[in-house]
């Protein structure tokens, strides 16, 4: 059997068991060392969980091959540069090696809804891809360099129209646009195919005062025209996402501390936290 078709079958029979892992950690980073992947895994089966991996396309078949022999605990999302001319042939190759969307997508030349970009969209919206994009406020590791990066491009608000274009995409926003949360959160109100996660440092600078995301999320049990109807909690806009990088996996320990504080002072039932630590994205896998 050929390897790419085995490591299909495998995913498809891990996400079709009745349990799934309780956690979905849906943004950790590959940092291309072959040795990361059995320390991942191991961190993985301690919390109970399983991840979306963004990997890229240079450590594709390496990791192609480690996720087969983990099914159900690694899950690929490909890298890829929206400028990237080969950006649609990517997107084709990451499909069929088994990945299930794309991302971390981030430094476009344009914002991110600009038409340019629509055709790697309307790939991906082709396989029912989950497209994981960076919002907000981005870092600067080498700041002696000039660079093309504008955080003005990444706006969450960027995120409106693509989700309204392309319905069959399941859009994930990170960093919920720090620090535009407000925006992050109204648009993701209106748009049943867009969710954020609150990775990064936002619940570091928010720890005196969580209850401040009530404020965001205020729509939990209005019944209202301006609110979806029969909506769950509000907060079920966010899934969980640790932005683990460079091989740091104690950021995904503090990261679930810092999301189980928050959700607990802003009185998030237990039901609505079991979706937004893993239930809302084993859903969207399902149905891919």
């Amino acid at each position: 059997m050929k390897p790419i078709l085995l490591a299909l079958i495998c995913g498809a029979l891990a996400w079709g068991q009745a349990s799934h892992p309780r956690i979905l950690d849906a943004h950790v980073h590959h940092n291309g060392d072959p040795a990361f992947l059995p320390k991942l895994v191991e961190k993985l089966e301690a919390h109970d969980a399983a991840a979306l991996l963004l990997v890229q396309p240079k450590d594709l078949e390496s990791v192609r091959q480690f996720m087969a022999q983990h099914p159900g605990r690694l899950i690929g999302l490909g890298q890829i540069k929206l400028d990237d001319p080969q950006a649609v042939a990517l997107v084709d190759r990451f499909h069929a090696a088994g990945f299930k969307g794309l991302g971390e997508l981030t430094g476009p030349k344009a914002d991110y809804h600009d038409k340019r970009y629509w055709p790697v969209y309307r790939e991906a919206e082709k396989y029912h891809m989950i497209l994981l994009f960076h919002t907000g406020i981005v870092n600067r590791q080498h700041p002696e360099i000039p660079s093309d990066v504008s955080s003005d491009r990444m706006r969450a608000s960027t995120l409106d129209n693509i989700a309204r274009q392309f319905p069959k995409l399941t859009i994930i926003g990170a960093h919920l646009g720090n620090p535009d949360y407000a925006w992050a959160a109204e648009i993701a109100r209106w748009n049943p195919n867009l969710y954020f996660d609150v990775s990064g440092s936002t619940l570091i600078k928010k720890q005196e005062d969580y209850t401040f995301f009530k404020s965001i999320f205020w729509w939990s049990g209005v019944v209202s025209p301006h609110t979806p109807k029969g909506g769950p909690s509000a907060f079920e806009k966010l899934v969980f996402g640790s932005d683990v990088f460079g091989g740091d996996l104690e950021e995904m320990d503090l990261e679930l501390e810092r999301y189980q504080k928050m959700l607990d002072a802003c009185g998030v039932s237990k039901e609505a936290q079991a979706n937004i630590f893993g239930g809302t994205m084993w859903r969207v896998l399902e149905r891919q």
